[in-house]
This record gives structure tokens, sequence and C-alpha cells, in this order.
């Protein structure tokens, strides 16, 4: 890979500039701005296309600007990888419920309170009902 010549594109990037956009776009997605989030995500996942947690953040921030297909692909990679995140199980289950698709939601809701008993997980898996 050639060295960083103060060029943003894929090639000329090195892992510090990835590292960099990165934290920078968690700050982004923090302050409100999912879609610059995603700007910078996007760049990081072209050269890092194996890392999870890169596109989980990218998932967020798609969910976060209501960008909901994209989110649920994202979302769906994260777990064909880590099947036992429980943040993306529920992540994905919000998205299925904001898509109007209550079976798919509920099945993510409750993989995501069974694999950890986080009060907000356990809430919305409703296991009364």
């Amino acid at each position: 890979m050639p060295e960083n010549s103060g060029s943003r594109s894929s090639r000329g990037r090195t892992p510090e500039t990835d590292v960099i956009d990165f934290r920078a776009a968690e700050q982004l997605l923090n302050a409100g701005d999912p879609r610059g989030a995603v700007k910078l995500l996007d760049e990081v996942i072209a050269v890092h296309p194996e890392n999870t947690a890169a596109r989980l953040l990218r998932a967020r921030a798609f969910f976060a600007s209501a960008q909901l297909r994209p989110a649920e692909l994202e979302f769906t990679i994260v777990l064909e990888r880590e099947p036992d995140n429980a943040f993306a199980h529920f992540a994905l289950a919000r998205t299925y419920q904001r898509q109007s698709r209550p079976d798919q939601a509920k099945r993510h809701f409750r993989l995501a309170a069974a694999l950890d008993p986080n009060p907000e997980y356990l809430k919305a898996a409703r296991f009364d009902s």
C-alpha cells in the first residue's frame, strides 16, 4: 500500500487515518450527525470490510439517519460474524420495529434479552406476552 500523501483515497490511507476516522465518526454520531459518520465509515469499511466494529457503528449511524434498509443489512452482517452480540440483536429488532415488522423484531428482542439481561432488552422482549 502506498504511503499516505495527504490523500483521502482508499489507496492512500494509513492505519492511523482509519482509527482517526473511526473515532471522528463516533463523535459525529454522538453529536447528531449520523450522515457525516456514515461518510467517514464508508472509507474505513472500503479498506477494512472485515472490521465488525466499524460496521456496527455504521449500522447505528444508518439507523439514526432513518436509513433502515442499510441499517438492517449492516446489523445482519455484524450478527453473521458475532451471533452472540446482544446489542446488535437489539438494534436489529428496533430496525425491524421501525419498519413495521413486529414478528422479526420480537425474535431479535428476545435473542438480545437471552444473551444479556439488560433491563432495556428484557423490557423490549416482553417475555410475558
